[in-house]
């Protein structure tokens, strides 16, 4: 036991997770962050064998347990579980392709974040709280040929995406990558968190947004290491462990 009264450690906060469980709680929390799109929406966690865990189509992230995960290779075959496979994988499996050193990929379409995407505008972090663990730059991919469930399209997106870790989707969503499920749960929710202060900012100012963050300061938070922030995500987890105390059991 931690004997700091300041500084528990990951494991005193909530319990080791396998990666399936970590899929359903990042599922969970991100739904409850505003991930809910009913059906749609995709994470896959890279296995590091050409395959991925992936949650499935047709259960929503609140609903989702971890037997319901699904392992699904980068041609998007279903290799194990009892449910079909999302129908816009090929936006993952494309990027798994280009980037194999990427360990976990969330795509969805969070309202605001959708919002600025449908303008096709990428809007300043107005508070640190919206710039945290931002992983750099948010990319706008604006040029894409139609739905991403075609191979086609959804290559040319990963291909203007480049070396990104955020991005907005126009027209669509997000695009969140992260190196492990603790860093792309604190980037969804940055990222949800920045479009809707300024979505507010806009409606109460004329003119330009103009973000109170600038140089080191902003350059400080949106490069803050999510891995490193020990409280954020194991909140969540405790969240929805408290909402579904059964989640774990099986």
């Amino acid at each position: 036991m931690n004997n700091s009264p300041f500084r528990p450690t990951a494991q005193e906060l909530m319990p080791t997770l396998t990666p399936q469980q970590e899929l359903v709680l990042l599922a969970r929390a991100l739904w409850r962050e505003g991930y809910n799109d009913h059906l749609a929406g995709h994470i896959t966690i890279n296995r590091g064998d050409g395959t991925l865990w992936c949650n499935p189509w047709l259960l929503h992230w609140e609903e989702l347990r971890p037997e319901h995960v699904i392992v699904i290779d980068l041609d998007g075959k279903v290799l194990e579980g009892d449910w079909p496979a999302p129908l816009g994988i090929p936006l993952h499996l494309e990027l798994h392709r280009a980037r194999p050193d990427v360990a976990v990929v969330v795509h969805s379409h969070p309202l605001y974040a959708t919002v600025w995407a449908d303008i096709c505008q990428v809007p300043p972090a107005m508070d640190q709280s919206s710039a945290l663990g931002g992983g750099g730059e948010v990319v706008l991919v604006d040029e894409y040929g139609g739905a991403v469930h075609e191979r086609g399209n959804a290559a040319a997106a990963v291909e203007q995406f480049g070396d990104a870790e955020l991005g907005l989707l126009a027209g669509h969503g997000v695009l969140v990558l992260g190196s492990t499920v603790r860093a792309a749960h604190q980037r969804a929710v940055a990222l949800e968190q920045r479009c809707q202060r300024a979505w507010h900012a806009r409606a109460i100012t004329e003119g330009p947004l103009v973000s109170a963050l600038a140089g080191p300061v902003l350059d400080f938070f949106r490069g803050s290491d999510a891995n490193g922030f020990i409280g954020f995500w194991e909140a969540a987890v405790r969240t929805e462990l408290r909402a579904d105390p059964t989640l774990l059991d099986g």
